[in-house]
Formats: structure tokens, C-alpha cells, sequence
């Protein structure tokens, strides 16, 4: 019998041993998934360390930046582009305008209204970031062969839409 290649599959081979009634099959995907992300985020966190940034201080900058001149949104907001919670926001916030990367302000046009808005050395720092994460996201999907990820990003679109 061939050894197992990788850690998950010889928790499956385990598992199959102790547990011959229950399939372990979806183990395989699913444990794959989790290891490989927990790869992903390291290689990802790597090159927002070099910008001074975590994953969540460079999502709010992005997050400004894809909105468009003046690059600016009401804290609400970012809590929907970014999927955390209006407090995760404020902590984040707080570190940005600590670092000169965004600054909080009365809206243009309604003094009421409080909006978020990059600074000119927020949005040197997001598109240096941006440029460098993309060139990194390219370097680790260009693992795979062309084919493979046409494949696996419709296999994942498919799959996500499931839940989304």
C-alpha cells in the first residue's frame, strides 16, 4: 500500500481504520480546504506585513478604494463591503487614522452624515499594497496549470453560490 501524501490523507487512512461505517471521503475536499487556506492567508499576510498592514486594515483601505473618487464611505458602509461588524470596523478605523491612511469627516453636502475617506498616503499605501497582493495571488495560483484554474475557480463559484 502507497503512503499517504499528505497529512489530511492520513487522517482519512485513520479515521477509516477506526471508523470503517462512516465516510471520510468529504474529509478529503473539506480538510484541504481549510489546510490550503491556512497556507494561502500566511503567503497573503506576508505582503500586507511589508505595507504595515493586517488583513483587516488593507480589506478597509481596498474597500475605499473600489468605491471611486473622493474614495470615501460612511462606516455602515464598510461594514457591508467588508463583512465584519460595525465594532471590527471601528477598531480598524481607529488604527488607520492612528497611521495618516484615512481620516473620518463631516459628508460633503450634509454635516450630519460621517464618512471615511483615504488620505493622500492611504491611497499611495492601498495601491502599492494592491499591485504587490495581486502579483502574489497571481504567483500562487500559477501553481496550477491554466486549465486546473479555469476548473477549480468554476468548481469554487458554483459551490460558494450554494451559500451565497
Amino acid at each position: 500500500m502507497n503512503a499517504p501524501t499528505d497529512r489530511v490523507a492520513r487522517i482519512q487512512e485513520a479515521w477509516r481504520r477506526e471508523r470503517p461505517d462512516v465516510d471520510v471521503a468529504p474529509q478529503g475536499i473539506i480538510g484541504r480546504l481549510h489546510r490550503l487556506a491556512t497556507h494561502l492567508d500566511d503567503e497573503l499576510d506576508t505582503v500586507y506585513a511589508r505595507h504595515g498592514l493586517g488583513f483587516g486594515e488593507f480589506d478597509v483601505l481596498a474597500t475605499l478604494r473600489r468605491a471611486g473618487a473622493p474614495y470615501e464611505r460612511a462606516p455602515g458602509e464598510i461594514a457591508q463591503h467588508t463583512m465584519v461588524t460595525t465594532g471590527a470596523v471601528t477598531k480598524r478605523l481607529d488604527r488607520l487614522v492612528a497611521a495618516g491612511l484615512v481620516e473620518r469627516r463631516p459628508a460633503e453636502g450634509d454635516g450630519r452624515r460621517r464618512v471615511v475617506a483615504l488620505t493622500p498616503a492611504g491611497l499611495r499605501v492601498i495601491d502599492t499594497a494592491f499591485t504587490e497582493h495581486m502579483a502574489n495571488e497571481r504567483r500562487l495560483v500559477d501553481q496550477l496549470s491554466p486549465t486546473d484554474q479555469a476548473a477549480l475557480e468554476g468548481i469554487l463559484r458554483r459551490w460558494l453560490a450554494a451559500y451565497e
